[in-house]
């Protein structure tokens, strides 16, 4: 096991440009697992790839293990990389394969076959030692893949979006394998994704990026909880959370809202007072939002959209006529159509309130 310190980790490519990964400030822990979330084009590979040493840094420092690392060869970082491509030897075995790269290190072969053998049986690879690639499928290549990483025990593994190939199916169970993976180590992982759900899944901690700049970084559920910024409660949840244009009312608490045609009163716990006129950003995820105002504050809208999936429906309903949207996910059917109109119930506890410059109202824990 290892930490990994990113301090002020940046990369330019051409003089001018934005930077890719801007000014990442970032501790990894021993035997952490975090993962780098954000859309495409954020910094999150960027920065994946200084760590391994497979991209240049332009300022700041990486160290590992309080050792820098910035001008250190990838070789010499001890660092094990599983990339999206399963990137095998198509003429070699599966054991080939496994051992290659602890050949070229010189390992003594009584060594390279306990580590081949070991990471063959948490893997689940032992049948098929003797195989080639091509007749092993999408899940068994990046098992392999896994594999390659694992034999080299290495202090910290690095993964870039390793499960992005597979089919909904494998995606799961092969998830489920890189957490009981690492249960069983116990070793430092680093982790890039897009997909929410490996993230919420996999991460002791998440890091959201945007922009090539860290976001926010805490457990998955206090970020999905307590989101520092609009951008975070945007894209972190399915459907993500409704973020409307509000007004703070003269009401005297300081804490009343008017939403739509609607009059909101929050509690202090989920709102500061503010000065009467104040614009903020007002955000509720769409589970806590229930059909037939049965729950809070009551507003009313048109169906303009239904996603019938079974245990639960997503609404999008159209408010008043100053065209603000709502999405509310409802357990089981609604029995609505397009156009109906009908009542929805906002948790004032469950509010979410955002400064006009994105960031949350109230301090993170």
């Amino acid at each position: 096991m290892a930490t990994a310190k990113l301090d002020g980790l940046t990369k330019v490519y051409e003089a001018g440009h934005d930077p890719a990964a801007d000014n990442v400030t970032l501790t990894i822990g021993h035997g952490e697992f975090m993962v780098l979330l954000g859309p495409s084009g954020c910094g999150k590979t960027t920065t994946l790839r200084m760590i391994a040493g497979l991209e240049s840094i332009s300022s700041g420092t990486l160290s590992i293990d309080d050792r820098v690392v910035n001008k250190v060869p990838a070789k010499d970082r001890d660092i094990a990389m599983v990339f999206q491509s399963y990137a095998l030897y198509p003429h070699m075995t599966v054991k080939d394969n496994l051992s290659f790269g602890l050949k070229r290190r010189r390992v003594s072969r009584q060594d390279i076959e306990y580590r081949v053998a070991e990471a063959a049986r948490i893997l689940g690879l032992t049948p098929y030692l003797k195989r080639k690639p091509h007749a092993l499928s999408g899940g068994q290549r990046q098992r392999v893949a896994l594999g390659r990483a694992i034999v080299r025990d290495p202090k910290v593994f690095l993964f870039d979006e390793p499960l992005s190939n597979l089919d909904a199916a494998l995606r799961v169970s092969t998830r489920s394998q890189i957490a009981a993976l690492h249960r069983r180590l116990g070793a430092t992982m680093i982790y890039v994704t897009h997909d929410q759900i490996e993230a919420m899944t996999l991460g002791t901690r998440i890091c959201i990026m945007n922009a090539g700049r860290v976001m926010q970084v805490g457990p998955p559920l206090e970020v999905y909880r307590r989101p520092a910024n609009t951008f975070v409660a945007g894209f972190l949840g399915n459907p993500p959370m409704n973020l409307l244009p509000a007004t703070v009312t003269d009401a005297q608490d300081g804490r009343t809202l008017k939403l739509a045609e609607t009059t909101i009163e929050l509690p202090a716990d989920r709102m500061p007072a503010r000065r009467p006129g104040t614009s903020v950003t007002f955000g509720i995820r769409p589970e806590n939002i229930a059909l037939g105002g049965q729950r809070g504050v009551e507003v009313s809208g048109t169906v303009e959209q239904i996603e019938a999936l079974g245990a639960e429906t997503i609404l999008t309903v159209s408010l008043g006529s100053n065209g603000q949207r709502l999405t509310a996910r409802i357990a089981g059917d609604t029995g609505l159509g397009i156009g109906d109109v009908c009542r929805l119930g906002l948790d004032p506890s469950a509010a979410h309130l955002f400064e006009a410059d994105g960031r949350a109202c109230l301090p993170q824990p």
